[in-house]
């Protein structure tokens, strides 16, 4: 189907915005990637709720902010459509089923301490995460990159990331910089002087000062109604405040998204808090990578884990923790999205600023190659082996072939529920201890005893 470019978009009801955000909570595997790429192809090319310039252009305001991009994304598309209240259901709906499914597998865990076959479901599900991703980096690539210099961004930004190991957040520091260095000699050299060009961003200062007030005073009603309650009815109060403190900042301070949040929880949780071990840490990413919805959401077993221990092997007390994790965690991203949302959709009108989006949507693709190479040698050569994967290697070009007729039918239902049966087939390879090298990610972190995981 052609590519929606023009300004004119559909109006979705309500109730079929929330069934979407609904099913895409459950189908979205396989990362940011992925979900960017599910959002592209049903929003912009499929239902045109929202226009291509219009995505990408918000989706580089999101990748600025602190906290999950593709939830962020998915907050300020559900308030472009249906206000605050479409935003909050929107991002409400989208990790409700991975927190769902990620508390009923911590209550396994801890139940039975042992996740031999979260393993095993994730070496199922492993090659079509990787499909998912290069199918993302295929799409999203082929739209965003439109000029040279988005491609010298790109490409530039990618042997950054894997050869030189800039973190993301410098690198897009770095591009914003650059972006807005080259605009502002455009404009001293007389180019692109038309009239579009000219357009201002303007705003009532006055309003917007108020509005964000409202906001975060919204939120910061919102967010102490939990502590309220435990301070009420639970008990060991400060313990809920350590809780809901620490992830709360870890939303406001961590950019980039899961590659930035999870090896600062881990070190956090595990060397300081003592929460849990690290054994346990690296279970609980083993967890969360057979889970839709952000990766982010292995917080909430950090929070289960802290409150299981901290209770003396409390079931209901792990399980009142993980949600007040995953609440702290996430309310920071609705609160950053709604008090910005006019501010990306008026800042549209500016050239300067449009150019620079357009080069963070560079590194974006950057970052998605990234991550697919490292995607593609975690499966084909897992740690210890000499020799490629070859039964990975034909279930991922399989998933990719099955994913992309599916997209006819816009359903991703069929691959996985294939890939999940066939998968087990890969069993006969010797299974990963899940501390080896997976799927979500460019950071290292070295534990004190000298293991490196990547998350």
């Amino acid at each position: 189907m052609p590519e929606n470019r023009s300004g004119a978009s559909a109006q979705p009801s309500l109730r079929e915005a929330l069934g979407f955000w609904w099913k895409l909570g459950w189908i979205s595997f396989g990362g940011t990637a992925a979900h960017l790429a599910i959002m592209q192809s049903e929003l912009v090319e499929k239902r045109r709720w929202i226009d291509s310039d219009h995505f990408f252009h918000a989706l580089s305001h999101c990748m600025l902010l602190p906290g999950p991009e593709a939830h962020q994304l998915v907050i300020y598309i559900g308030w472009k459509l249906h206000g605050k209240v479409g935003g909050f259901l929107a991002g409400t709906l989208f990790v409700l089923p991975s927190t769902a499914i990620l508390l009923g597998l911590s209550l396994l865990y801890a139940e039975y301490g042992t996740v031999w076959w979260v393993t095993l479901l994730f070496r199922a599900l492993k090659p079509i995460v990787v499909a998912l991703v290069l199918r993302a980096l295929f799409q999203i690539g082929r739209r965003a990159l439109e000029s040279r210099l988005q491609w010298f961004a790109a490409i530039g930004s990618f042997l950054a990331l894997s050869a030189l190991h800039i973190p993301l957040p410098w690198i897009m520091g770095m591009i914003v910089a650059m972006g807005v260095l080259l605009g502002l000699l455009q404009r001293l050299r007389g180019i692109d002087r038309s009239a579009s060009a000219q357009k201002s961003v303007g705003y009532a200062y006055g309003a917007v000062l108020w509005r964000t007030i409202r906001i975060v005073d919204g939120c910061a009603a919102i967010g102490s109604l939990p502590l309220l309650l435990l301070g009420i009815f639970g008990r060991d109060f400060p313990f809920w405040m350590k809780l809901s403190t620490f992830f709360t900042q870890t939303a406001f301070v961590t950019i980039g998204g899961s590659y930035t949040v999870i090896p600062y929880v881990a070190q956090v949780a595990v060397m300081k808090f003592s929460w849990l071990s690290q054994p346990q840490m690296l279970d609980g990413f083993a967890l969360a990578e057979t889970t839709p919805g952000p990766l982010i959401v292995v917080v909430g077993f950090v929070g289960f884990m802290a409150g299981f221990h901290h209770f003396h092997e409390s079931i209901l007390m792990g399980a009142i923790a993980l949600l007040v994790t995953i609440f702290y965690t996430f309310l920071p991203c609705f609160m950053f999205v709604f008090i910005g949302a006019l501010w990306i959709a008026k800042s549209r009108e500016s050239p300067l600023i449009r150019s620079v989006l357009k080069l963070i949507t560079a590194a974006v693709v950057a970052a998605i190659l990234q991550l697919t190479v490292f995607l593609v040698r975690g499966v084909l050569l897992p740690a210890g082996s000499r020799s490629p994967n070859l039964w990975a290697a034909v279930w991922i070009i399989s998933a990719f072939l099955l994913i992309h007729l599916n997209s006819l039918n816009a359903s991703l239902t069929s691959p996985i529920a294939f890939h999940a049966l066939g998968g087990a087939a890969m069993r006969k390879q010797k299974s990963p201890h899940p501390a080896e090298p997976r799927a979500m990610g460019v950071y290292h972190y070295r534990w004190p005893k000298g293991q490196v995981i990547r998350v």
